[in-house]
């Protein structure tokens, strides 16, 4: 598990980076600032939790936990969900997208609250 979720952790690294660079060349001609504002926090939040995820990848070598898999489960959700959701309303302008965001929120919130209880149960 250890192993997956480092990887998912370096390709969400990397998507972050691409998406990074798609925002600020070419979405910037594009997309009006509140909406580039949108996009630029779903990438944010991508590299935030992308480390994260690297982050409980290497812990998962010294611990063996169902609470850090979990951790990783959800974080590599919540960049999906919460993400996901911002790319896709200021790419499409379509403002019922961002009713899902917070769902992806909790499931940040969640991994890092499974990652918290992984190590005091060490």
């Amino acid at each position: 598990m250890n192993r997956n979720i480092l990887l998912a952790g370096a390709v969400f690294m990397a998507l972050g980076v691409l998406f990074g660079a798609f925002g600020a060349h070419a979405l910037k001609k594009i997309l009006s600032p509140d909406m580039l504002v949108v996009y630029n926090t779903g990438v944010e939040y991508q590299f935030y939790h992308a480390l994260g995820l690297l982050l409980v990848g290497l812990i998962g070598f010294r611990i063996e936990s169902k609470w850090l898999n979990w951790s990783g489960i959800l974080l590599i959700f919540g960049i999906i969900i919460f993400s996901g959701s911002l790319y896709a309303l200021s790419i499409s302008g379509i403002k019922i997208l961002g009713a899902i965001t917070p769902i992806g929120g909790l499931a940040f919130v969640a991994g890092w609250i499974c990652l918290a209880i992984a190590l005091l149960k060490k």
